[in-house]
């Protein structure tokens, strides 16, 4: 199983909803709802993307926008020309929720990921769906837009992981020596893994895959396996009722004591404490 499809199946995707929005200028909407991750598909005229950071991203009919980390933005009228009457913008907007928001691959996607239909058809083809199923509001029609929404976001994040040269998780995909390593260790975490043996996998000398590695994902590789095991514990500990010690040894710890001291150390919650917590907030 290849590490995308290991990480999107562990992220748990959920639709929230989609509305169909035609706005005259100015306009100006604000997303900032707490773990609501967007999406913005813009279907005719112009619009900005500005993130809080204050990064703005002209969109244009056929634009795609995902912002997989959830931040908060504004979606507002572009600027206006000397020369032409504002033009009306037509915006499929949609949000996202994941199941892991501390998964540990979300802080290394981009803010925006930015995708023009016309050099991805498919997803051009999913917008179409979308949009018809949000204007039709016929039965069915959220089970609908939920399973295109997925399409569509997966889409996205697959096409940038191709083309973008964008260093972070996903240009860690397209990297042919970086890749099959992500995919061991996302296959499994609890494998007693070294650098060399993960230099081995890559292909290149150790020293060489280990800058390689922390340059294109932005942490050192057994960080990387530490963090991803400290997720798989989660997950353990959250949705199934395996004990400490079955946890420690499925993520790769000799002991449950020193599983605990680890997670303790990473998560500032005990592993009993965190099951307690996570299943009362369930």
């Amino acid at each position: 199983m290849d590490a995308l499809t290991t990480v999107l199946r562990e992220l748990r995707f959920e639709s929230v909803g989609y509305r169909w929005l035609e706005l005259d200028p100015p306009f100006t909407l604000d997303f900032d709802q707490h773990r609501l991750r967007g999406i913005h598909a813009v279907t005719g005229g112009t619009c900005e993307l500005v993130t809080a950071d204050g990064s703005t991203h002209a969109l244009t009919a056929g634009d795609v926008a995902v912002l997989p980390r959830g931040d908060s933005h504004v979606i507002r009228a572009a600027p206006a020309s000397a020369s032409a009457d504002p033009a009306r913008c037509t915006i499929l907007c949609g949000a996202f929720v994941v199941g892991d928001s501390e998964h540990p691959v979300l802080g290394s996607l981009p803010r925006v990921v930015r995708v023009a239909v016309v050099a991805a058809p498919a997803l051009g083809l999913l917008v179409e769906a979308l949009g018809n199923e949000a204007r039709d509001d016929a039965p069915g029609g959220e089970v609908v837009m939920a399973r295109l929404s997925d399409a569509l976001v997966i889409q996205a994040l697959r096409h940038h992981a191709r083309t973008s040269l964008e260093p972070g998780w996903l240009g860690g995909l397209r990297d042919p020596h970086i890749a099959p390593v992500l995919g061991a260790i996302h296959q499994d975490p609890g494998h007693h893994w070294s650098v060399q043996e993960l230099a081995g996998i890559a292909r290149l000398a150790r020293a060489t895959f280990s800058a390689r590695f922390t340059a294109q994902v932005g942490q050192p590789a057994m960080r990387y396996v530490t963090a991803v095991r400290m997720q798989r514990a989660r997950t353990l500990l959250r949705d199934e009722h395996a004990t400490v010690a079955v946890v420690a040894a499925r993520v790769g710890y000799g002991s449950d004591v020193a599983f605990a001291s680890a997670f303790k150390r990473w998560t500032g919650h005990s592993p009993g404490r965190y099951r307690r917590t996570a299943r009362a907030g369930a």
